[in-house]
């Protein structure tokens, strides 16, 4: 894994004008699918992603006129890679295809192979000539998962409607690499106490937590509101945890085994419940008496410990839990999802939805508004990482592979160019602050 002049500058702290001086290699080292793999799992039961994941140089795009290309110091894992690898529900190929008919530019992301990953930390190391916004070569970036088409008019109202693609999924050029390219549109500054791990852990799930509970756009969690978070220990759960604590609601989390548990409680659960007080066990949601029986037993856990059902149920757990997530809401309460890790077809009772007035509500991702004001508040120290494991870029399929099998917690990062854990504080001031024991308490929890 040979690191060629540009990306050593970069880990050696070059300046711009150093940076300037060096060219652009024409290749980059990165993990990426092949479309000539996308029926190696037919009648396999196993999906294994360590088999499709692939280790190796690939061709470094052109870049548009509005992107920059990014020297990856660090990424992290979502699930949406995991889908990227097994070739479900549809091979990704064709999201680059559909893509590759916008034009010019667009047509770059139609390739033999797909460099995935959609989190990343790092540098500014060229730009396009139309970028704006103030960017500059040696810049720290962190970048926005959301790839939205500008020209489109939907977008002056919120990109998400628009059709934003997620980048490094239904985009080519990922994170997984030594380098990215991104438009200047998804850049954001990193925050200056993060290590270049834990600012790459944050943007796509703290983005998709933020508008699904606080944004106008998702549930407009209130001070005081009794939130149900499924998985609370997870990527997308840890964040939506902290979110509601941050905001006066009171989170009540489901988790998966007893270590799970301490961590919920320290992350700042009021209530936490293990699934299997609940009989969840090897259940696949399609019973409608055992989601309801389910449901009467959450429901009346949540009512002895807060005194009422959920205002807000957060799900993106999908076809194991969502029938009881409709169940067990309030009266003129809210269901919001934003994916269905174990299923989409969902079976639920509607009578407990429209008797009861309740609403759900479908969240894909964040606008870039969102995404400002989620980093602001990570900038702050408002919301922690919740980075639990760190790999080399060398080792992206057992990364992956860890998250394909729910054997982790929080999010689960990738060295890419930096050589080490740790590397990237810039105010170690604020760091202290804060303190080391909020910043890697999913560190200490593994």
């Amino acid at each position: 894994m040979n690191v060629d002049a540009l990306g050593q500058a970069v880990v050696d702290g070059a300046g711009p004008e150093e940076l300037a001086r060096h060219e652009v290699p024409a290749d980059y080292y990165a993990s990426y699918i092949h479309q000539d793999d996308v029926d190696m799992f037919r009648g396999v039961a196993d999906k294994d992603v360590r088999k499709s994941l692939r280790l190796g140089r690939v061709p470094m795009p052109e870049l548009a006129p509005d992107e920059v290309l990014v020297a990856v110091m660090a990424a992290a894992v979502n699930f949406n890679t995991v889908w990227s690898a097994i070739f479900e529900p549809l091979p990704t190929f064709q999201f680059l295809k559909h893509l590759a008919r916008r034009g010019k530019w667009e047509s770059r992301h139609d390739q033999p192979h797909q460099v995935v990953g959609s989190d990343a930390a790092g540098v500014v190391v060229a730009m396009g000539d139309g970028v704006r916004g103030g960017w500059k070569l040696g810049d720290h970036v962190v970048v926005s998962p959301s790839y939205a088409d500008d020209q489109d008019p939907l977008v002056q109202d919120d990109s998400i409607k628009a059709g934003t693609l997620a980048w490094g999924f239904e985009t080519n050029f990922g994170s997984f690499g030594h380098y990215c390219v991104v438009r200047s549109s998804m850049l954001m500054r990193k925050p200056a106490h993060l290590s270049w791990e834990e600012a790459a852990a944050n943007p796509l799930c703290a983005g998709t937590a933020y508008r699904m509970l606080v944004s106008d756009h998702g549930a407009r969690m209130k001070q005081g509101d009794v939130v149900l978070l499924w998985g609370a220990t997870g990527g997308l759960g840890a964040y939506g945890v902290q979110f509601v604590k941050n905001g006066g609601g009171i989170p009540v989390g489901v988790v998966s085994s007893p270590a799970k548990e301490q961590l919920a409680r320290d992350l700042g659960c009021d209530v936490v419940i293990n699934r299997e007080e609940l009989g969840m066990a090897g259940y696949d949601g399609l019973d409608p008496g055992r989601t309801m029986e389910i449901g009467r037993r959450l429901g009346k856990i949540i009512r002895s410990q807060v005194g009422q059902d959920p205002d807000i149920v957060y799900d993106y757990v999908g076809q194991k839990t969502f029938g009881v997530s409709v169940f067990v809401a309030k009266a003129a309460g809210t269901v919001v999802t934003c994916g269905s890790s174990t299923g989409y077809q969902h079976q639920f009772d509607n009578r407990y939805l429209w008797m009861r007035v309740k609403r759900i509500i479908g969240s894909h991702g964040a606008n870039m508004r969102e995404q400002l004001d989620c980093n602001r508040l990570i900038e702050r120290g408002r919301i922690a990482p919740t980075l639990s494991a760190v790999y080399p870029l060398a080792e992206v399929p057992e990364a992956v592979r860890l998250v394909q099998t729910n054997t982790h917690t929080g999010k689960v990062g990738v060295l890419c160019l930096a050589p080490s854990e740790g590397l990237g504080i810039t105010d170690p001031v604020l760091r202290e602050r804060i303190g080391e024991d909020r910043l890697t308490l999913f560190r200490r929890a593994t």
